[in-house]
């Protein structure tokens, strides 16, 4: 496979990564060990499995695409949860909000186009 980091799901990723750990910031010390934290780690979490699936066959590629979208998934949900605990700004969630389905259907469409490609 190629370098991780010419992909554009990778790239955008990224950049959301950077902007949660900026957003997180903000959140109440109590939760550094709990919502804090676990979000950085399920955000990493993305970019991380695309990059090591990038260095497998195809095949190990398209599970580690599985995994960041599972991760993905548990993002949009903690993203949710910090929204209603107002602990994010509306307009800071709807940007992470778009992003994060933007790069769900971004992975789905890779994954996808790696299974025509076997």
């Amino acid at each position: 496979m190629k370098d991780f980091r010419s992909l554009i799901v990778w790239k955008k990723v990224h950049e959301l990564t950077l902007l949660v750990y900026e957003i997180t910031k903000t959140f109440s010390k109590e939760e550094l060990y709990g919502l804090t934290s676990q979000l950085r780690r399920a955000v990493r979490s993305v970019p991380t499995n695309i990059a090591e699936g990038c260095g497998r066959s195809s095949a190990e590629f398209r599970h580690f695409l599985q995994i960041a979208k599972g991760s993905a998934c548990e993002v949009e949900y903690l993203l949710l949860l910090s929204h209603e605990l107002h602990m994010t700004k509306d307009s800071d969630y709807e940007e992470l909000s778009k992003r994060i389905v933007e790069m769900k259907k971004m992975l789905s469409s890779l994954f996808a186009k790696l299974k025509t490609n076997r």
